[in-house]
C-alpha cells in the first residue's frame, strides 16, 4: 500500500513541479531567464533550449542578455524570439541579443494574475483526479481481496491528507505569484 501511495505522491509533485515551471514563464515586470526555457532554437537542424546554445545574463532587473557560443547563431535565437509567444522584440547588436522588458501596465498586471489563478485551478482539478485514481486503485485492490476494509478507509485517509497538503502548496504558490505580478 505504502508502495501505491508514494507513486501517486510522485504524480501530485509532478503536477505541482509542472505548475511552478509554468509560473517561471510568467514574465512579471522583471527580467527573469525562465521566461526563454521554453524557447527552442534551430542548433544544426535540432530544436535546441537557448540557455544551450549561449550564455544568458540578467545584468539589468528589466534586461536579459543572451550571447551565443556561435555568432552564426544571432539570427537564428532572435527569430525563435519573435516567433514566440514572448511579446518581445530581440535587439541584435552583433554580439549578442538583448531583451528589454518594458513595465507592465495596471491592466496588464491584472490579466496575468487571472491566468496566474487559472494555472493554479488547472494543477488543484489535476491533484484531485490523481486522488480518485487513487481511490479507485485502492478499492479495486480491496475487492480482489488485496487488502481489507481497515486498509482501504486508512489509503483513502492518507491520499486525502495528501490532497490537501498539495492543494495548499498549489494555493500557496498562487498567492506568491499573484502578490509577484501585481506588486508595482
Amino acid at each position: 500500500m505504502q508502495e501505491k501511495l508514494d507513486f501517486y505522491e510522485e504524480k501530485m509533485n509532478k503536477s505541482l513541479d509542472a505548475l511552478q515551471s509554468e509560473y517561471g514563464s510568467i514574465r512579471a515586470g522583471r527580467a527573469n531567464p525562465h521566461v526563454l526555457d521554453k524557447i527552442r532554437v534551430d542548433y544544426y537542424g535540432t530544436p535546441t533550449p537557448i540557455q544551450q546554445v549561449g550564455n544568458v545574463s540578467v545584468p539589468e532587473a528589466r534586461m536579459i542578455v543572451i550571447q551565443p557560443w556561435e555568432k552564426s547563431l544571432l539570427k537564428a535565437i532572435e527569430k525563435a524570439i519573435l516567433t514566440s509567444d514572448l511579446g518581445i522584440n530581440p535587439t541584435n547588436d552583433g554580439t549578442a541579443i538583448r531583451l528589454v522588458f518594458p513595465e507592465l501596465t495596471e491592466e496588464r498586471r491584472k490579466v496575468l494574475a487571472k491566468d496566474v489563478k487559472k494555472k493554479g485551478d488547472a494543477a488543484k482539478v489535476a491533484i484531485r483526479n490523481i486522488r480518485r485514481d487513487a481511490n479507485d486503485t485502492f478499492k479495486k485492490m480491496e475487492k480482489a481481496g488485496e487488502m481489507s476494509e481497515d486498509d482501504l478507509e486508512l489509503a483513502n485517509n492518507k491520499i486525502q491528507k495528501l490532497t490537501d497538503k498539495m492543494i495548499e502548496k498549489v494555493d500557496k504558490a498562487v498567492e506568491v505569484k499573484t502578490k509577484e505580478i501585481l506588486t508595482v
